[in-house]
């Protein structure tokens, strides 16, 4: 067998041009043929660095050439557990913290510190800050459950943000920007940032993200929470179905970013 590990296994698994549209990229890489599993057995072999992934005892290679190697047992198994359950063929759709990881090793590594202040300027024109001018009955709502948020992030961290209504833009404190930045510093590292990066963009919250990231909410709350508004409009107009079958692939993704991050806490 031609040595597979050597080039980008990965990277060549995903179709190009992709497509924002997780529901669309999904079809785009239903279309084209997939790889043939080339493995039988996936491991782990533990390094200096971390726990590094094998298969058939040769190390993968993210597709910057870089080894594929996770800070914990905890996430490393994850990723085995990836692999492991290919079929027949290797299904890029079904391996979301492997690309996570690889973005991880490959990008935030090297950008960390942007990726860092993208999600800080997110604080900036938070989801939970800006509220609807009516009907009564959703500003009761968004009061109900995303005023107590708030609250949380302004006692534990001194982060106080303004409300707005409506939709146009203000800027919020540069205190409670800085001192949300302070409280998310703690998570700096290319690991646990790529993730918690993830969780803030398919929710539109900073404040989400790091109330996940301490264990003030769990990952179905901050889901719902996020999409309150989303929901409110469902409750009365009704589903549709392209946009349900957008919302669940974008529910996968947040799932397995919230997953990586969780197994990142855990000891190595």
């Amino acid at each position: 067998m031609r040595d597979e590990l050597s080039q980008d296994i990965f990277g060549t698994f995903i179709p190009a041009p992709s497509h924002e549209d997780p529901v669309r990229r999904a079809q785009i890489q239903m279309k084209r043929p997939l790889p043939k599993r080339f493995y039988e057995s996936v491991g782990i072999e533990t390094r200096e660095d971390g726990f590094s992934i094998t298969l058939d005892g040769k190390s993968v290679k993210t597709p910057a050439k870089n080894l594929l190697t996770l800070p914990t047992r905890e996430a490393a198994e994850l990723v085995v557990a990836e692999w492991a359950g290919q079929g027949e063929h290797i299904d890029p759709a079904t391996m979301p913290i492997t690309k996570l990881a690889n973005t991880a090793i490959d990008a935030v590594t090297n950008s960390l510190d942007a990726v860092f202040d993208e999600i800080v300027r997110f604080a900036g024109s938070d989801l939970l800050c800006y509220r609807a001018d009516g009907p009564k009955e959703l500003i009761d709502r968004q009061a109900t459950r995303w005023d107590p948020v708030l609250s949380w992030i302004a006692t534990a961290h001194g982060a106080r943000l303004y409300l707005v209504e409506g939709v146009m833009h203000q800027e919020q404190p540069a205190e409670a920007i800085a001192a949300y930045a302070r409280a998310l510093d703690r998570y700096r590292d290319p690991f646990q940032i790529s993730a918690l990066n993830v969780v803030t963009t398919l929710t539109g919250s900073a404040v989400l993200a790091l109330a996940f990231a301490e264990g003030a909410l769990d990952l179905d709350e901050v889901w719902s929470l996020a999409h309150l508004d989303e929901d409110w409009t469902i409750e009365h107009w009704g589903a549709d179905a392209e946009a349900e079958a957008r919302r669940d692939a974008r529910y996968g993704e947040f799932a397995s970013a919230a997953s990586l991050f969780a197994a990142l806490q855990s000891a190595s």
